[in-house]
């Protein structure tokens, strides 16, 4: 196989990737029609959430979702315009959430997430970046004890897949870990282990910056299709085709338009993230706190602190609804009273997301030099490294260290 390979994408998984197979003696060239970091990578919690390892589409979630629905601004909405686009992958999502389906995502989920753990820890220290990374820890917050009680099937999920932590049984607990919360918040489960950045756009352009400083090439361009050929693919853009020996599509959100110009119709939607990023000084932040029953996360970024999450599936043509990113940070006043909400910068981002919470991993049905690596959800940054590490996998042609059948492009 020629060395010589072109990643469609500059967020965290294509310059991750990009990085990756560099490493591994490949010719690499990153096209993206913003720049790096332009898109969700630039605003996430800037979490490696590798004891995340739930799928989304948990059993009994449906039962649930009709009740977050109906409030335009709770954790999981979709606006009224986009309810009939949404419903085939609702449909996915429900059967994504049975038993079996269920059982066979979380394994597949933690998988993904011990490879992409270790394969972060060889990141930081080919890239020098222990100095952007953030050893706080992470703790979930339960408003009493019948909350607490129904998130412990969660907390032995972690258990059995080797997550360390602790679980809180008081305020006072709670608040030796980080003071300063709502006396509503009875119970937590602290994960010590857990990581951040200190900021996700500082992040990928560092990793950008080793991989232009050995020789990578990263150029504006809008790939609009692509064509199959017998020695390579055509990429085609604005302005003409270009034919190279090997692409991987990594565009995030974008990602199944290029799919489908190769005949694959793959079912990712977008999960809209809202966050507003306060100032230093805004509140004495000690670890990443996440509130579950609200769908967001609190957590520190560039010595200020960011304030986001939730989920409206609202594809990516709908004006973003600011006043969801509102509601978050009021929620977050209440919560953390000594909270200073003033001089907030506000932002919505894409997540790319299929049913049943699983990244597209694979080669295209139809071209063995086109490889899919897109459709993380709220996780691409935690899983970038693992999946660069299988990404170069196929490019080289070997057998991937991972079983790639539960993520590969025809399971729908």
């Amino acid at each position: 196989m020629q060395k010589d390979i072109t990643v469609i994408g500059a967020g965290i998984i294509g310059i991750t990737t990009a990085l990756e197979l560099q490493n591994r003696g490949f010719q690499v060239r990153v096209l993206d029609r913003e720049g790096v970091a332009a898109g969700t990578s630039h605003g996430n919690a800037g979490a490696f959430a590798f004891a995340e390892v739930e799928p989304l589409a948990t059993p009994g979630i449906m039962r649930k979702a009709p009740k977050w629905l109906l409030d335009p601004l709770g954790p999981l909405s979709v606006p009224p315009a986009y309810a009939l686009q949404i419903l085939p992958w609702m449909l996915r999502f429900w059967r994504a959430s049975w038993p079996d389906r269920y059982a066979a995502g979380l394994a597949a989920q933690a998988s993904l997430m011990d490879l992409s753990s270790k394969a972060l820890s060889g990141i930081i220290r080919d890239v020098d970046g222990e100095h952007l990374i953030q050893r706080d820890g992470q703790m979930q917050l339960y408003e009493g004890e019948a909350q607490f009680r129904a998130s412990l099937t969660a907390w032995e999920r972690r258990a059995e897949h080797g997550i360390d932590h602790r679980l809180l049984h008081s305020p006072a607990e709670i608040a030796e870990i980080q003071p300063g919360l709502s006396a509503k918040f009875t119970h937590g489960g602290f994960t010590p282990g857990w990581i951040n950045t200190i900021d996700p756009k500082v992040w990928t352009q560092h990793l950008a910056q080793r991989f232009d400083a050995r020789g990578g090439s990263i150029e504006q361009a809008e790939i609009r299709a692509l064509t199959p050929t017998t020695d390579g693919v055509d990429l085609h853009t604005g302005t003409g085709t270009q034919t190279v020996p090997q692409a991987v599509i990594s565009c995030g959100a974008w990602s199944h338009h290029l799919a489908r110009t190769l005949g694959d119709r793959l079912p990712l939607e977008t999960e809209r993230g809202y966050n507003t990023t306060l100032p230093p000084g805004a509140f004495d932040l000690r670890t990443h706190l996440t509130f579950g029953g609200h769908g967001f996360v609190v957590t520190k970024i560039a010595g200020g602190v960011r304030v986001g999450g939730a989920v409206e599936l609202g594809g990516l043509k709908l004006e973003p609804n600011y006043k969801r990113a509102d509601a978050l940070l009021q929620k977050a006043k209440r919560f953390l009273p000594d909270l200073d909400t003033g001089n907030g910068t506000q932002w919505m981002g894409h997540r790319p997301s299929l049913p049943d919470s699983l990244p597209v991993m694979g080669h295209a049905p139809r071209s063995d030099r086109v490889i899919y690596a897109f459709g993380h959800g709220h996780l691409g940054l935690t899983q970038s490294a693992g999946t660069a590490q299988l990404v170069a996998d196929l490019a080289e042609g070997h057998t991937p260290s991972l079983d790639l059948t539960p993520y590969r492009p025809t399971r729908f």
